[in-house]
Formats: C-alpha cells, structure tokens, sequence
C-alpha cells in the first residue's frame, strides 16, 4: 500500500450543507440543517459550507440562510464558508458577519453554463465578482473563486484548460486567495484532471488549489488520486454523495466525504476527520431525507484490516 509522506495533511472543505442540500427535490426543514452542521462541525473537519445567500424563489431550499447561519452551533476552529452570487448575496450576508469566515464566490468556465446557470456571460460574471471580492476582502473575509466546468461542459464539450486559468488569474487578481476547480457535471477523467492541476500549481503558485469533483459516473475517486499524484493537498466533498447540478439534468451528487476520508486514511493521508462521527453524520442525513444515500462507505463501512496489514 503507498503511504503518503508523514504530514502530508490533506484538506477537506465539507459543502454538503450547501451544495448538497440545495439540490434536493424538497425543502429540509431549518432545524434538521442546523443539527446535520453541527454534527459536521464535529467530525474533525476544519471547513464547512453551511449555506448560500440566493434568491429565495430562485433556490427555495436555501431561502432559510440566514436563520441557519445564526442558529448553528460550530467550533472555534472550524471555519465556516457561504456561497456568495453577487453584490446583493454579499450585503445579505454582512450583516451576520461574524457568523462565517469565508465567502466562496463562483462562475463556469463555458458560456453556455454561465447563461444557463447565472444568466450572465462570463465577462459579466468576472465584472461582478471583481466588485464583490474586493469588498469582501474589506470586511476581512477569505475568498475562493469555484470555476464550474472546469474539465468539461454538458453544453460545449471540451473546455480549454488555458480559458479555465485565464479565469482564475483574473480571480486571483480581484483578491481571491484560494481557486476551486470545479468537474461541476462529472465529466473529468483521471490524466485530464492531473493535467489541468499540474498547470494550475506551475501557473498559480501564489494561491490554494482546490479540487471540486463529481461522481456522476463513478470516476471521482479516481480523479482525487490524480489530483495528489501532482501535488493538490485541498479537496471539497459532500456527506452522503448529497448534490448535483441542477443544469443540465442527470450530473449526480458530489463524491462522499466518507468515502473521500477512507480512502485518504487508507492511503496514509491524515485529514483530521472521525470517520466514524462523519458515518453517524451521513446515516442522520439519510434518516431525514427518508432515502438510502449513494455513498459506498456508508453501505460497506470502514475497512477492517485486523493486524496483519
């Protein structure tokens, strides 16, 4: 088995409260997301999603942010994160400030899922959050830029990995500190993902790279090994497999953290997560959705080697 180097730590930013919850077909009731964060607060992750600050009527599952920002119970040394779409997302959050450390702001890499998405071309995107970064920074706060369709668009097929970088430097420059590249649809394979991240750490050597990837069919895992094989040490999941796109139909939920932490462990990689309290954490998830969840360690459970590995 290939061990990881000792203290080859390897972040996780859990976004299952956001990205997760956001894409479910019904409205979970406010105090279920408030006692799933605090169970995930936790489980030794350091970084938490809790929610997004969108229009309500555009995504009804996340019109409660501000009541589970106020009412969520997280650790000092946890962080907390909110999804942030514009100016007006911005000046909605502010006034909890002192609620969340860091803002996630976002826009895709083809000009179809922008329109699609946002309604907005990526020039217009990229105008509006140069104008939102800045002002988070002013108020102390940490900003990554997510790139969606980062390896591939539903719409447009191949996307240059040089329009992906280009997005990012102008993101970087507006003040962003750490860059996510998103596989938004699940499209990323193995040496394509490795390839596009090897670039970003020889062109963005001055920020955090995250990697944000899909299990729509079945290669997110996968696409993680690639990703440490060339040096990315940050990764964003969501308990239980939760999420998706909601554009176009059929992009499934994002990888597991469970699954994501077994295989870390597995590999000699710590993360400082409990596996197990992240498992009870998934199976409350799944009790309140009233559905089994796709996660695989969740079903199988953790390995078990004995003593004679």
């Amino acid at each position: 088995m290939p061990d990881a180097q000792l203290g080859d730590f390897v972040a996780i930013r859990e976004v299952g409260p956001r990205d997760g919850f956001q894409n479910e077909p019904e409205v979970i009731a406010t105090e279920d997301k408030v006692r799933l964060i605090d169970m995930l607060a936790r489980t030794g992750l350091r970084r938490l999603e809790v929610t997004s600050f969108v229009r309500p009527d555009v995504i009804p599952q996340l019109a409660d942010a501000t009541e589970v920002l106020a009412r969520v119970d997280v650790p000092d040394e946890v962080s907390v994160s909110v999804l942030i779409p514009n100016e007006r997302g911005l000046e909605n959050a502010l006034p909890l400030r002192d609620r969340f450390q860091e803002v996630n702001v976002f826009l895709s890499a083809s000009e179809t899922h922008n329109r699609r998405n946002v309604n907005m071309s990526i020039d217009e995107s990229l105008a509006g959050l140069e104008r939102v970064v800045p002002r988070a920074v002013a108020e102390g706060l940490r900003c990554e830029g997510v790139i969606s369709v980062s390896f591939g668009c539903p719409y447009e097929g191949y996307v240059a990995p040089e329009r992906v970088l280009g997005i990012a430097e102008r993101l970087i420059e507006a003040g962003c500190v750490e860059i996510a590249f998103g596989d938004t649809t699940g499209m990323a394979n193995p040496v394509q993902a490795g390839e596009l991240l090897a670039a970003a750490r020889e062109r963005l050597p001055s920020v955090e790279l995250t990697a944000h990837f899909h299990n729509t069919r079945g290669q997110g895992l996968a696409n993680v090994l690639a990703a440490l094989e060339v040096g990315i040490r940050s990764f964003e999941s969501s308990f239980g497999e939760l999420g998706g796109c909601p554009v176009p139909r059929g992009a499934t939920g994002n990888i597991a953290t469970e699954d994501l932490v077994s295989m870390l462990h597995e590999m000699g990689y710590p993360t400082g997560v409990d596996l197990e309290a992240l498992l009870a954490a998934a199976r409350e998830a799944q009790r309140v959705l009233g559905r089994p969840l796709s996660g695989h360690v969740i079903v199988a459970g953790p390995v078990d080697w004995h003593d004679g590995r």
